[in-house]
């Protein structure tokens, strides 16, 4: 699904029915563009479906691409422009550089990502670049900043990162877990608005680290590095499909059934009021510390004074016997005299 650039109250969708449809969030009629090629079996149509979209406004045009490699262009009237079978098996993604309109990304399950000049494309052997991976890709992103670089995911452990300075190899390879799996929505990284970061949905393998959570990771695309991962314990499937808004302080995910946001200025209320109860709790756990090496202290003191004081009262009763005694040998002393 895309949303069209110059009416945002207008849609163009694939579907698995085959089609591709603009349709109106003002309750217009949907208009078919194009579907696919009839399968010839008389108890269902349903062999070959498009499976992405793009719009370029510039070039007034539409790219899908179907399950079996095939790669179309038409106009936005729903016009062919160019078809061919460009990849040996489905196409997984379709877009346009939108800084140079000409040029456009391609990625497939063949394990390849391939650049095309829409200026001299011809056939399957036209392409500019074409970028091996280990495994079937399902994306290829360029960066909304400056679309000088191209974001690729794999559907195993590999998020890649390639440069226009040099497309022939990947500028940084992000190991990470999200395999894919048949009844799974395919995990695709992607750039946040601004900032050379990317976000992806995590989907450990428990033979391979076991105990992993289920976390939205962030990634700096300069150095590959984890700079932070999202986790509610009250959602705990796999966030498939994450996405920055277009400011960049909000994250939209899907989860199953489930939408989630992670805003910005929430998380942050909310690592300030748990840094407040873990800072309260600090001081008074010190504080406890505290009266509980006091006690000890006074505790000695009192055990000391207690001793003088019954040292100085048995000074005081020896003192007392010696003057009683000695009064008695005087009383004796005189009696005898």
């Amino acid at each position: 699904m895309k949303f069209c650039p110059t009416d945002l109250s207008r849609v163009y969708v694939v579907s698995g029915e085959g089609t591709l449809t603009m349709q109106s969030f003002e309750g217009h009629a949907l208009t078919v563009l194009s579907r696919t090629q009839d399968c010839g079996h008389d108890h269902h149509n349903v062999c070959y479906w498009y499976c992405c979209v793009d719009v370029s406004v510039s070039r007034q045009m539409l790219v899908t691409g179907d399950n079996m490699g095939q790669l179309l262009l038409l106009g936005l009237d729903g016009q062919k422009i160019f078809s061919d079978k460009l990849h040996k098996a489905k196409v997984t993604h379709a877009e346009f550089n939108s800084r140079c309109d000409w040029l456009l990304a391609t990625a497939s399950v063949d394990h390849t990502v391939k650049l095309w000049d829409l200026r001299n494309i011809k056939d399957k052997k036209s392409f500019l670049h074409v970028m091996p991976h280990d495994k079937a890709v399902n994306s290829a992103y360029f960066n909304p900043l400056d679309c000088s670089k191209l974001l690729t995911t794999d559907q195993y452990d590999q998020i890649r990162v390639y440069s226009s300075s040099d497309w022939s190899k990947p500028q940084q390879i992000i190991q990470h877990p999200h395999r894919q799996f048949q009844h799974l929505t395919p995990i695709k990284a992607t750039w946040h608005p601004v900032y050379d970061l990317v976000v992806a949905g995590r989907y450990p393998d428990e033979r391979v680290c076991p105990g992993d959570q289920r976390t939205i990771d962030i990634f700096d695309a300069n150095t590959a590095e984890l700079v932070c991962q999202l986790q509610d314990p009250n959602a705990s499937g796999i966030k498939s499909i994450n996405k920055f808004n277009p400011i960049g302080d909000v994250i939209g995910s899907g989860m199953g059934v489930t939408v989630l946001v992670w805003d910005k200025n929430e998380l942050l209320i909310g690592d300030q009021h748990k840094l407040q109860e873990e800072t309260s709790a600090s001081v008074d756990s010190l504080r406890g510390q505290r009266r509980g090496q006091q006690r000890p202290s006074r505790d000695r003191r009192g055990v000391a004074a207690d001793t003088k004081l019954k040292k100085k009262l048995a000074s005081l009763e020896e003192s007392k016997t010696k003057t009683k005694t000695g009064c008695k040998q005087k009383q004796a002393n005189t009696r005898k005299k």
